[in-house]
Order: C-alpha cells, then structure tokens, then sequence
C-alpha cells in the first residue's frame, strides 16, 4: 500500500471538542494475556469519565448509566481489536482518544498493523459495506457459534445494538517497517 486509504463513515478533520481523553499503550514484548484486564480496566475508566457529564433526568431515565455501558463497551471493543490485530514488532503504541460532543461521542482508535492483517481486515471492510447488516450479523453469529473464522462480532454488536457508525484509514507508516497505521473511528449518538 503506497497511498492512504479510507472506508466509510470518517469525517475528517474531526471537529474540536473542549471534552477529550487520549490514552496510549504500549506494545511491549509481555504476554498480551497479562495485559489483556489492563484494557478492560481502561474501557471501564473511559466509561466512567464520560458518564459524570451525563446526570439522570427527571423521568428516571438514567443518561448516566447509559453513557458509562455503551462508552464501556465500544472502548473496550475497540481496544481489543486493536491490540489482537496490532504488529508488536514494529514497537509503536496504540491509542484510544474520546471526543465528547452535545450530541455525540467520537471513539478513535489508532494501531500499527502488518500488511497481511490489514488485507484480511480491508476484505472484511468490503464485504461490510456491500452487505445488508441484518443479514450479514446473523450470517457472523452462525460462523462464530460453529467456530468458523474471524467474527468480526464486536464491530457488527457495536452497529446492532448501539447504532455506532464506522470508518476507517490506512497509512502506511513513514519508515522501512512496511507497517500500517489503522485508524478507526467510530461515532455514538447521544
């Protein structure tokens, strides 16, 4: 890949926010296994930083609540995919940044990846875009309980159950590596 290349919902640049975070990790060489709580730790702080601008209204519905599980749940969604798909070898860190907006929130999740993980993920990428959601998620939900190939599951729930909206870029990063920054960005309405 020579040239960056984009799919779907990316709007870019994203506007400023006066609410973000940004998180860094680092792909270091011990076990994924023993990091892996280490990022549903920090789903679960992204969640709960982002609900406190979230109080419960006078119907009872509680805004907060909702904001903290579905931020939870997409960051940690994000984050494991990123780091289950990242090149450890080519020692860049992966990093996850929240922008929090009146109606929405913008997840941004940026990871250094090999060409051949890229070309699956590119192939997924496609087969997304041209296939009708309903079908494609029971056709994933099939593979996943008969144990057949990469399910792609998290993205497909995060569109299901959370309305979320997706795009992606591929870069190719600025050294002889023949590494690829992906980008995913991913927006939940409000």
């Amino acid at each position: 890949m020579s040239a960056p290349q984009t799919f779907g919902h990316f709007p870019d640049p994203i506007p400023p926010s006066d609410e973000f975070l940004t998180l860094n990790f680092s792909l270091s060489t011990q076990s994924r296994n023993q990091r892996w709580r280490n990022y549903g730790l920090s789903a679960d702080f992204l969640g709960d930083y982002f609900s406190t601008f979230f109080p419960g209204d006078a119907q009872g519905a509680n805004a907060k609540e909702t904001v903290k599980a579905s931020v939870s749940y997409i960051a940690n969604e994000l984050l494991e995919n990123a780091v289950k798909y990242s090149d450890s070898s080519l020692n860049l860190p992966i990093s996850i940044t929240l922008r929090l907006y009146p109606e929405q929130i913008i997840f941004e999740v940026v990871n250094p990846a090999s060409p051949t993980s890229v070309d699956v993920y590119q192939k997924f990428i496609q087969l997304f875009l041209k296939s009708d959601l309903g079908d494609l998620y029971l056709k994933q939900l099939e593979a996943t309980a008969a144990g057949l190939g990469e399910s792609h599951m998290g993205i497909l729930t995060m569109i299901h159950d959370y309305d979320a909206q997706f795009g992606w870029r591929f870069v190719p990063i600025n050294d002889q590596s023949g590494g690829i920054w992906v980008t995913v960005r991913s927006s939940l309405d409000l």
